[in-house]
């Protein structure tokens, strides 16, 4: 089995052969939940591509331990890169597929609250529901052993989407109207990929119009309509496997 991930504010000054204290919340879950012990492998990471690596050296309490580092790695940028704009479901399915984008490899979730969403987030509703959007990415990147947690963006407009969209290399629309299968797209080797995802209603006639004006052409997954919560997550694994980030 894997080490698992916890996440730590900063690794600059650590290196290998030197020691980390790891407390707080993530030190209370490493000892009280997780139970590790001295000897064994953790990776801390800072969420932004760099991991320590390294086993427990000491536990002191309930909520705090020391890892001796054995070593550092620093992944490469992911290249093309994967943006999935996410209209907002309902309940929390919302927080589903922030969950399992994550773990398939999505690199940013834009929360989007489309013409034809039931939930709508305002007020102090919408900064808690970002803020669980976040908390789920934050865990699921932990999860997944992840060392670039996905970036959860502020929720954009219509109008905020489609310029998102113009300064993609390759921008994209699921819709079960699309003509083109998303298997057969001609993707980009680098830059970026921005994905739609619309809300269960569908995207409406006059976003689409926005969009296509903006560069983003509809696709189709397949025979089948996904659900909102499921659709984003499906074309994650489709696009990460014809880019060759999943070689």
């Amino acid at each position: 089995m894997t080490a698992p991930v916890f996440l730590v504010d900063s690794l600059a000054d650590v290196r290998a052969g030197g020691s980390l204290t790891l407390d707080g919340p993530e030190g209370r879950h490493a000892v009280s939940v997780r139970r590790l012990r001295v000897g064994e492998e953790v990776v801390l990471t800072d969420g932004q591509g760099t991991g320590a690596y390294g086993t427990v050296g000491a536990v002191e309490g309930k909520d705090r331990l020391t890892v001796a580092v054995s070593g550092i790695r620093t992944e490469a940028p992911p290249v093309p890169t994967l943006t999935v704009v996410q209209a907002l479901p309902k309940g929390d399915r919302g927080e589903l597929a922030v969950e399992t984008m994550t773990e398939t490899g999505v690199d940013a979730i834009v929360p989007w609250a489309a013409a034809r969403c039931i939930t709508q987030w305002k007020g102090e509703r919408a900064a808690k529901s970002l803020a669980k959007w976040r908390a789920t990415a934050r865990e699921a990147g932990k999860q997944s052993r992840r060392l670039t947690f996905p970036q959860v963006a502020d929720p954009l407009t219509t109008k905020q989407v489609a310029a998102l969209l113009a300064d993609a290399d390759f921008a994209a629309v699921l819709h079960e109207e699309g003509s083109t299968p998303l298997a057969t797209a001609e993707l980009p080797a680098e830059g970026s990929i921005v994905l739609v995802v619309g809300p269960e209603g569908g995207v409406s006639p006059e976003e689409l119009t926005a969009f296509a004006e903006a560069g983003a052409k509809p696709y189709r997954l397949g025979t089948t309509v996904l659900r909102t919560s499921t659709a984003g997550t499906a074309a994650t694994a489709l696009l990460l496997g014809r880019t060759g980030r999943w070689s």
